[in-house]
C-alpha cells in the first residue's frame, strides 16, 4: 500500500473520530445546560409557591384576627331547621356570613322556602361578603407591623414541602439564610454550611410590602453540581470509549509507520552488508585464483603481496562481521563486559596515535587537548575503545571534500564526571537527521544512494555502551559546519 494511501485513510479516520468526539462534547454540554435550567426553574418556582404561602397564610392569620373568625365548620344541619334558626341569629356576628353563604348555597338547590327568607339570607351573604372584602384589601395594602422574624415562622417547613414537590427535595442537600431590608440576617436553617455557595438563589418575600419590611430569601445547594450530572453520567462513557478508541487508532497507525521504517531500515542493512561483504569477498577469492593458478610464475614478492591481501580483506570482512554479532550480542543479552580501572586520557591518546598516520596522509590533522586532570574511569577498555574508534572512524569517512579533515579530542573534568568530546569540520548532519542517528539501521542518504558504505550499526553500538557506563551521548552539527559527539562518563570515586 502506498505512503499517500495511507496517510489518507489515517487523517480520514482520525477526523472522523475527533468529529465524533466534538459532537459527543457538545451533546454533553447542551445536557447539561437543559439539566442547569430545569433546575434553575424547578427552583425559582418552588420559592416562589414558597413566599406565595407565607403570604396567604399571613392575610388569612389577620383576617381572622381582625374579624373574630373561628376556625369551626358548619354543621350539616337539613336546610329548614337552619333556615329557621336564622331567625333568630344575630347577623352582626361574622359566623352569620359561612351561615348565610351556606344557606344561600343550599337555597339555589331548592326553591320551595319562603322568599323572604332568601332575601334575608342575600342581604346577610352581600353585607358580610363585603366586609371581609374590605378587610381583606386592608391587610393587602396596609403595611403590617409584625416582624420579619414572626412573618417567617413557617419558612423551612414550605420550602421542604415545595421542593419536594418540585423534584428536588430529597435527592439534594440546600441550606437558607433571609436578610432583612438592612442586610441583617433574620433567620437561617439549623445545619447551615456555606459550601457552595456559588450556586446561590434569591427570591425577595413579601414583594408587595414596603421596601423596608420585605426580606430576601437566599437558598444554595452544595451538591448541585452533582446532581446535574448524576442525570447524564451515562453519556461519560461513551466519550471515554470514543478516546480510547482515538488513542487506540493513533498507536496501530504509528506502530504500522514505525514498522514500515525499520523495515526499510533493514532492507537497506542487508543491501549495505552484501555490498560490505562483496568487496572483500572478491579481492581474496582473486588473490587465491592466482596464487593456485600455476600458469603464473610467482616470485616471493608476489606471494608475499598476495598474502597480505587475503589477510587484510580477511580482517576487514571479520571486522564486519563482528559489528553485527556484537549488536545481536547487546540485543540478546545485553553484552558482556570486563570493567576495570581505565585512564581516559591515555586510551584516547593511543586512539588518536592509531588514527594519525591515516588522517595525515590524506593532509588532515588530529588534535588532542585532553585538559582533564582526573581521568580515571571504571569501564571496559575494549568496547571504549571501539567507541573512540567508530567516532574517529565516522569522521574520516564524511569528511568534506573541499577542505583538508580536522580532528579535535577533548577531555574535561565537570565535577563528577569527565566529558568527552570529539569534533570534526566534515560535511555535518542534516537537523532531520541528528535525532536519529543513533538508531539501530539509520543512516543519513540522499534518495536511494547513500554517501558511504556501512550497515548503520555504528553509532547505535556507541549508545548502547556508553549507556552501559552510566553515560550520556549527544551530537551536536550544523549540516556543512562538521559535528560534535559529545560523551558524558562518571569518574571512579
Amino acid at each position: 500500500m502506498k505512503k499517500s494511501t495511507i496517510w489518507f485513510i489515517a487523517v480520514l479516520m482520525g477526523g472522523s473520530f475527533i468529529a465524533l468526539l466534538y459532537l459527543q462534547f457538545r451533546y454533553f454540554n447542551e445536557v447539561v445546560e437543559m439539566r442547569k435550567d430545569q433546575f434553575s426553574e424547578s427552583v425559582h418556582r418552588s420559592l416562589y409557591i414558597t413566599s406565595r404561602i407565607l403570604e396567604l397564610r399571613e392575610t388569612n392569620e389577620m383576617l381572622r384576627e381582625r374579624l373574630g373568625v373561628e376556625d369551626r365548620k358548619v354543621e350539616n344541619t337539613t336546610l329548614p331547621d337552619t333556615a329557621l334558626a336564622l331567625t333568630d341569629v344575630n347577623f352582626d356576628s361574622i359566623d352569620t356570613y359561612h351561615i348565610s353563604s351556606f344557606l344561600f348555597d343550599s337555597y339555589n338547590k331548592n326553591r320551595k322556602y319562603d322568599e323572604q327568607l332568601r332575601e334575608k339570607v342575600l342581604e346577610s351573604f352581600l353585607h358580610h361578603k363585603g366586609i371581609v372584602d374590605e378587610e381583606i384589601y386592608s391587610i393587602l395594602y396596609e403595611p403590617t407591623g409584625r416582624p420579619l422574624k414572626e412573618r417567617i415562622k413557617p419558612l423551612e417547613g414550605e420550602l421542604n414541602r415545595a421542593f419536594s414537590n418540585n423534584g428536588i427535595g430529597g435527592n439534594i442537600s440546600w441550606h437558607y439564610y433571609v436578610l432583612d431590608a438592612k442586610g441583617d440576617t433574620v433567620d437561617v436553617c439549623k445545619d447551615y454550611n456555606p459550601e457552595g455557595e456559588e450556586y446561590t438563589f434569591t427570591h425577595v418575600l413579601f414583594p408587595d410590602d414596603p421596601a423596608t419590611q420585605r426580606g430576601v430569601l437566599y437558598v444554595h445547594f452544595p451538591g448541585m453540581k452533582r446532581f446535574v450530572y448524576s442525570g447524564i453520567k451515562f453519556i461519560v462513557p461513551a466519550i471515554l470509549f470514543t478516546f480510547l478508541l482515538l488513542c487506540m487508532f493513533i498507536f496501530t497507525i504509528y506502530s504500522f509507520f514505525r514498522q514500515k521504517r525499520l523495515s526499510e531500515m533493514k532492507n537497506d542493512f542487508i543491501n549495505n552488508m552484501t555490498h560490505e561483504f562483496k568487496t572483500p569477498i572478491s579481492s581474496i577469492s582473486l588473490a587465491s585464483q592466482m596464487l593456485c593458478d600455476t600458469s603464473i610464475k610467482k616470485s616471493d614478492e608476489m606471494y608475499k603481496h598476495l598474502s597480505t591481501i587475503i589477510t587484510d580483506e580477511t580482517k576487514r570482512l571479520r571486522f564486519q562481521v563482528e559489528k553485527v554479532l556484537q549488536m545481536s550480542m547487546f540485543d540478546e543479552k545485553g553484552g558482556t563486559f570486563q570493567l576495570d580501572e581505565i585512564s581516559l586520557n591515555k586510551m584516547l591518546e593511543d586512539v588518536a596515535t592509531t588514527f594519525r598516520l591515516n588522517v595525515e596522509s590524506n593532509g588532515g590533522k588530529i588534535i588532542t587537548h585532553l585538559n582533564a586532570q582526573n581521568d580515571t574511569i571504571y569501564g571496559d577498555k575494549m568496547h571504549l575503545t571501539n567507541v573512540a574508534f567508530n567516532l574517529l572512524d565516522n569522521a574520516i569517512k564524511y569528511k568534506h571534500p573541499n577542505r583538508a579533515l580536522e580532528i579535535e579530542i577533548e577531555t574535561k573534568c565537570h565535577g563528577d564526571k569527565i566529558t568527552l568530546k570529539i569534533k570534526d569540520n566534515g560535511i555535518g548532519i542534516k537537523r532531520d537527521d541528528l535525532r536519529k542517528v543513533f538508531e539501530k539501521f539509520y543512516r543519513a542518504h540522499t534518495g536511494n544512494r547513500h554517501d558511504v558504505k556501512g550497515f548503520g550499526l555504528g553509532l547505535a553500538y556507541v549508545r548502547k555502551v556508553v549507556s552501559y557506563h552510566r553515560g550520556n551521548i549527544h551530537a551536536e552539527s550544523n549540516n556543512g559546519n562538521g559535528t560534535t559527539f559529545v560523551i558524558s562518563l562518571p569518574l571512579l570515586k
